[in-house]
């Protein structure tokens, strides 16, 4: 049992290390390696450890990958609309992570909050029009929103604050004709920081959303019959 469990930690922790490295390669090599790494079983253990208050955007793609040809066919969706998304919003982090996309948005890269507000902005209004419509090109994906704050205020305001910026992304984003049923929103307030809150830099890339872009279970059904 402990030996299983060690290989379990290994295996876990490589697939951590190595996120920013599966960006750099194209989807035949990603969804061999999770193939060959036993994606579903290791994106599974993944999805339940990170899971609850714990849980991330990283995670939530992870959870979901079925792995070998059918996991191949989905990246290779996957590589087109991360693509579209840097071409459409070069200032956001896009982030091609197993089967899926991680999108991250500071204060500085197309989605902006001011101080204590969760009102959508100009400025976010012209970023989610245009992820609006690279949604709409590609209806067969589903779409996690976070919110996240910096370390200023309470946690219970935070918590809050995170929650309303959340939902503003997705009824924004639903607002321009991107179906309610592929959203899932979550907030997380301050318990997340990327960066340190000890720096004005930090805390500003710490007021954040992020997106996970996942397969849907049409675009999943039609991975493995097209595989098979």
């Amino acid at each position: 049992m402990i030996l299983k469990k060690g290989i379990a930690f290994l295996l876990i922790t490589s697939m951590l290390v190595s996120c920013s490295a599966l960006q750099n390669t194209n989807n035949k090599q990603r969804g061999g390696a999770i193939g060959a790494a036993g994606g579903a079983l290791i994106g599974g253990i993944l999805g339940n450890n990170l899971g609850n208050k714990k849980n991330s955007a990283l995670g939530s793609i992870l959870g979901g990958v079925i792995g070998g040809a059918a996991g191949v066919y989905i990246g290779n969706k996957m590589d087109k609309q991360a693509e579209a998304i840097r071409t459409a919003v070069p200032g956001a982090e896009v982030t091609r992570v197993g089967e899926g996309i991680n999108v991250t948005f500071d204060e500085t890269s197309g989605i902006h909050f001011n101080t204590n507000e969760a009102t959508v902005d100009e400025q976010t209004k012209t970023t989610l029009l245009k992820l609006a419509a690279i949604f709409k090109e590609y209806p067969d994906s589903n779409i996690l929103v976070e919110g996240h704050t910096d370390s200023d205020g309470s946690e219970a305001y935070n918590l809050e604050l995170s929650r309303k910026r959340a939902n503003a992304i997705s009824n924004h984003l639903q607002g321009l004709g991107v179906p309610a049923d592929r959203f899932t929103t979550k907030w997380y307030g301050e318990v997340q920081p990327k960066y340190s809150n000890d720096t004005a830099e930090g805390k500003s890339k710490n007021r954040r959303v992020e997106l996970a872009v996942v397969a849907n279970e049409t675009l999943k059904k039609q991975a493995k019959a097209a595989t098979k």
